[in-house]
This record gives structure tokens, C-alpha cells and sequence, in this order.
């Protein structure tokens, strides 16, 4: 074991190193998405009072930005059936974003009533996850947002991009970069002020995602992207430190791995974010995050949904 007095130098020296052979960022801000995209592919149906608690915890742990809930029907997502009393109940952290998907106008409307500051539309790059969800091609759902972007520069609110099946689609398999890119560049220009980029179903390896990321940081600043990894095939965490290496500094987790795509075989979950930020502390790399606070989390909210944390290091902790 290293002595405390190591750590200072070890971190210290991590980061002249990054700084000095890469274009690592030396800073992440993690967007945790465990209350909306963990909880709403969560089976068990949790009351409005443990989410806002789960929120307000999250708040405490140093995050920057805590995606709250889903403005959807709740015939389709009966998990986020509860967003407006959600959004209003939690406590607001100064400093903190708490954005909420919105996918249509009219949850657009709803979210805006129930005092959104920051809301996300969502698109995919593959026209048959696309019409599977939405019923239409990819650019045909792109234009749907419009109107919520429309609305949104009105209202002066944020909106921030997500394009899923970024390397593979569960109906159509391998996904072309240029299809991303062009995906990307359509949702940027329409005023999205940054685009996550989403390993739906968790296929992705390094060689992809560079693929993938060569031809995406032509058409979008590489300071306007971001990384959402699941972990399908245990890929998560070094997707995301490949992704680090273009410089991209926003990276999509999920406390203790909630979620998971419905379409991914296997169904596991996002990364989780005890995870990254073990990783990231460990390169030395400032997330802002108290780690030790981010596990009591995870082992809440696991404990609340009666099943166990998908994340190694909240696990490891448990010895």
C-alpha cells in the first residue's frame, strides 16, 4: 500500500504526465443520469419521495450535473410518470444543473411549467432504432425537435443533444461514422449546446468508438461532445478513457450502473459512475466528486431497489 503522503505526489505527477504526452483533459465534469436514464429501465417503480432523495444526495456529493426525469407519457415510461412532483420536490444545489428529457412539445411544455432550466432531446443515428421508437427515419425525428428548440431559445433554456446507437443498432448491426456525424452535425447547428454521444447497446469497442470519434470532432467542436457508454460487454470504462485521448471532458455516467437498454442482450447498464471517477481520481484527473459520498449513493439507492450495485468499486467497498 502507498502511504498518504504519496498521494499529493502521485496525483501531481499524473497530471504533468497527462498534460505533457496527451490531450487528456485534466478536468471532467461527469453528467449523472442514474434518476431518469438509470431508473426509468429499472423494473421496480420507485415512489417520488425516494427519487428526490436520491437527488438530493447526488447533490451532495459534488456533482455538477444530476439528470432529474423524463417528461413522457407515462403509458410508455410508467417510471417517470411522477416528473413534475420530482422536479419540483428536489432541493436545488447552487451550482448544479438538473436537466430532463424531453422528447416532444409537449413535454417540452410540461417541463418548462414544472421549472426546467435545461432540458435534452434525444435522436438516434440508426433509422430502424428510430422507427422502432418513434415510428420515423432518423432526419424525420430530427425535425421534431425543432419546435422544442424553438421554444426553448424563447424561454432562454438549454437544450442538450443525445444520439444513441452510435456503433451498433440492435435491428440493422454496424453503424457507418459518417451516418453519426452527419446525425451530430444536423443536432448541433439546430443550437443543441452539447451532443452525447451513446453506446446504446454497449458494443462499442476502443477500435469503434476511434472510428467512430475520427469522423465526429470534423464536423463538432470536440469541447461540445460528450460520452454515454454502457457496459453491455464490459467496454464502458475503456471506451470512455479512448474517448479522454480526443479531448472530449463530459462523460455520462449512472450511479452504481442503473438501467440498461431493453434491446441490449444481456439488458446491463449504463457506466457506473463510482466506477468512472474511481478511474478518473486515479489519473489524476479533477471530477469535483467526493467518492466516498457518491458510494453511500449508490448503496442506498441499490438497497432501495433491492438489488445489487453493478458498480466494482461500490462493491469492493462492501468487504
Amino acid at each position: 500500500m502507498f502511504s498518504q503522503k504519496c498521494v499529493p505526489f502521485l496525483t501531481n505527477f499524473c497530471r504533468r504526465s497527462l498534460s505533457s504526452i496527451s490531450s487528456i483533459p485534466l478536468e471532467i465534469r461527469i453528467v449523472e443520469v442514474g434518476p431518469r436514464d438509470g431508473l426509468q429501465n429499472e423494473p421496480t417503480i420507485l415512489p417520488a419521495a425516494t427519487k428526490i432523495t436520491l437527488i438530493d444526495q447526488l447533490s451532495e456529493t459534488g456533482l455538477q450535473t444530476i439528470e432529474a426525469t423524463s417528461f413522457v407519457s407515462p403509458k410508455w415510461v410508467p417510471q417517470m410518470g411522477d416528473n413534475s412532483e420530482v422536479l419540483q420536490g428536489i432541493r436545488r444545489k447552487s451550482g448544479v444543473s438538473y436537466p430532463v428529457l424531453t422528447p416532444n412539445i409537449k413535454g417540452f411544455k410540461s417541463a418548462l411549467a414544472a421549472g426546467a432550466k435545461e432540458v435534452a432531446i434525444f435522436g438516434a443515428a440508426s433509422d430502424s432504432f428510430s422507427r422502432k421508437n418513434v415510428n420515423c427515419t432518423a432526419a424525420e425525428s430530427i425535425e421534431r425537435f425543432r419546435p422544442i428548440i424553438e421554444e426553448a431559445k424563447k424561454a432562454n433554456v438549454k437544450v442538450r443533444g443525445y444520439v444513441s446507437t452510435v456503433i451498433g443498432c440492435p435491428y440493422e448491426g454496424v453503424i457507418s461514422p459518417l451516418a453519426v456525424a452527419k446525425f451530430v452535425d444536423t443536432m448541433f447547428s439546430m443550437g443543441c449546446y452539447e451532443i452525447s454521444l451513446g453506446d446504446t447497446i454497449g458494443v462499442g469497442t476502443p477500435g469503434t468508438f476511434r472510428k467512430m470519434l475520427n469522423e465526429v470532432v470534423k464536423v463538432v467542436p470536440v469541447d461540445k461532445l460528450a460520452v454515454h457508454c454502457h457496459d453491455t460487454y464490459g467496454q464502458a470504462l475503456p471506451n470512455i478513457l479512448t474517448s479522454l485521448d480526443y479531448g472530449i471532458s463530459v462523460v455520462d455516467s449512472s450511479i452504481s450502473g442503473l438501467g440498461g437498454c431493453p434491446y441490449a442482450k444481456g439488458a446491463s447498464g449504463n457506466a457506473a459512475t463510482e466506477d468512472v471517477v474511481y478511474m478518473l481520481h486515479g489519473m489524476g484527473i479533477k471530477t469535483g466528486i467526493d467518492l466516498d459520498k457518491l458510494i453511500d449513493v449508490g448503496k442506498f439507492i441499490c438497497a432501495e431497489l433491492g438489488r445489487q450495485s453493478e458498480s466494482k468499486v461500490n462493491r469492493a467497498s462492501r468487504r
